[in-house]
Parts: structure tokens; sequence; C-alpha cells
């Protein structure tokens, strides 16, 4: 539903989006990830219409932005990371505006207000003036704006920005709800509303795409992804360490930052029947020397440290000049 293909976008000498491919079908909730600065925002402005690729086309549900702006617009709901609003209207009146500027009859409009409302949990100040509402229901008015029409195609940049706990739910919730029949793109510097609500990852750094896949395979490139890490009562003897990385299944065993009880395993497989076998080895061999183990836990991968990995050469040069 949502097709790029090689958007270039330049502001000056500098190459905002650097050749950039990807799609976003139906039922995908995609993850637009990347270090200030990378291009996110400037792709997001060249899909909605808002700027002019330098080169390189999107389409949305198979319409040009470019060659059909009005016809592919009306396919998309965008909630921008400032979006403005009117702070002399109530948050009905609002609605009822954007509505009536996309062409919505009045009977539609109003089953779109009512809708909208419900969905974002405006109701209690649907006939509040917009300069009254605390920042939660101004984002939450920005958002009902965005998905008025009931596009099939969403873009959200940063749509959790400071917003409470509870607020972060409601939000996470309702993009669960649109990826039952849209397409999605949630841009966020918050790895955690990725973990919750994306089927897929896309990183980009310097315009350019780093990574694209599931958010899965993404914290499967941590390096220490499928360890396990072995927490005993007492102190692990040396004689269980070395039992241990004489097994078949194992590639190195080590002390965890020199915690005497604890030990880190590194796998020879990570396939889920070589890490159960292991793990019965684990226990039987600390059993036979007597060395009870309260813990087995297996590293899942971290978005944030590959995030890091990934991105943070600009930054270690910036220490390394100082």
């Amino acid at each position: 539903m949502i097709k790029v293909e090689n958007l270039c976008q330049t502001f000056g000498n500098k190459k905002a989006v650097d050749n950039l491919s990807f799609t976003v079908d139906k039922g995908q909730v995609l993850g637009l990830i990347g270090p200030n600065g990378a291009g996110k925002s400037t792709t997001m402005r060249m899909i909605a219409g808002y700027l002019r690729p330098a080169s390189g086309r999107a389409s949305l549900c198979g319409i040009d932005v470019w060659s059909n702006p009005i016809e592919a617009k009306n396919r998309l709901g965008y909630l921008p990371e400032s979006a403005p609003l009117f702070d002399d209207l109530t948050v009905n009146e609002f609605l009822l505006y954007l509505g009536t500027i996309r062409g919505m009859g009045k009977t539609e409009l109003m089953n779109a207000c009512d809708r909208v409302a419900d969905l974002c949990f405006l109701g209690e100040v649907r006939h509040q003036l917009i300069d009254t509402l605390s920042k939660g229901y101004r984002h939450r008015t920005c958002l009902a704006q965005s998905i008025l029409h009931d596009p099939p195609v969403i873009i959200f940049d940063e749509p959790t920005d400071g917003l409470d706990p509870n607020q972060k739910e409601e939000i996470r919730n309702l993009i669960n709800h649109f990826r039952q029949n849209k397409a999605v793109i949630l841009s966020t510097h918050i790895l955690e509303e990725v973990s919750a609500v994306c089927t897929d990852i896309l990183l980009i750094d310097q315009g350019k795409k780093i990574f694209e896949g599931t958010p899965s395979a993404f914290k499967a490139l941590t390096p220490s992804y499928g360890n396990l890490l072995i927490c005993c009562r007492k102190p692990i003897r040396e004689e269980i360490r070395k039992n241990l990385s004489s097994l078949n299944v194992v590639k190195s065993v080590k002390w965890s930052e020199n915690v005497p009880a604890q030990l880190i395993i590194v796998p020879a497989e990570l396939a889920a029947e070589g890490v159960e076998h292991l793990t019965r080895e684990i226990i039987d061999c600390c059993r036979h020397y007597k060395t009870g183990v309260l813990e087995i836990r297996r590293d899942e991968g971290s978005l944030e440290k590959v995030f890091r990995a990934q991105t943070g050469h600009r930054t270690r040069k910036c220490i390394e000049r100082i």
C-alpha cells in the first residue's frame, strides 16, 4: 500500500535521503528509526506529498503522490510531530472544519467525528476549546484529525512523545487496532514503542537504509544474542566451567564480570532444540557438583544495543576529536 522507490532529497550539499526504497503492506506497522538528522522526517514528508523529492517516487495504494496528489492524499492520514491546532476552536469544531476541507458530506462527517472522538477518548473534551486542553488531549485531537476520513495508509511521527504511560498505552492499542486493515509507518525515538507495536523495522542513518526486517531479526544482531547466563546459589567451581566447556553444544564459557556465582555460556547453535539440550546438561552438571541453580536466562537481544552499534559511529568520532 506504501511503495517508496529510490527516493532522494538534498539540502544544499547535504544528502538528507539517499536512494531509499521500501514497501509497507496492509497489516504491517513499520517502525522508522534512526538518530537525529538521519532523514526520517524528510522521508515521511516526501511520502505525504509535503516535500517534493529530488528524485525517486512514492505511491500510496498504487497512486503516485506527485502525479495525482489529491487522490493519493485522500488515502493518507498524517500526524506530524508538531501538528498545528486552532486554539480558538473547540475539538468538535476543529474536526468539522478539517472534514469540510476534505469534502466530506454532513452525515458522513458527523459520523466520522463520533467515531474518532470515541477512538481517541475525546468524549469528555469534545466541546472544550483547544486552548484549554492538556498536552495529552491536544495530542489526541491531532491524532483524531489524521484518521477522520478513515484512510488506508497512516503515517505517525512521534505519536507518543510527551504522553504519560496511560496515554501511551491508549495510542499503542489504537495502532494495534489499525494494523488489522491499514498500512502504518511509525517514526519514534522510543524503541520501547517499536517492540510494542511494530511488525517491521527500517533503520536509516545519514539518509541510507542500514537495516530492514522484523524486530526479532534486528535484536538478533546483538553480539550477545542467544548467550545463556547461569546464576547459582554459591560460587561455581572451576570443574563445572571446564565440564561445560567440553560439551559439543557449547562454543565457549566465561565468568560473568568476575561474579563467582555466574557463568556466561555461548551455545554452538541457537535453535530451540539445542538450547533445551544445553539447559538440561547445565542442570545435570551443577547437580553433580552439588551447586544449586537459581536461574538460567537467555539473552534475547536488545533493540537499543543494536541501534547504538549500527548508528553510533558519528558520536564516537566526535568523542575521539575531543
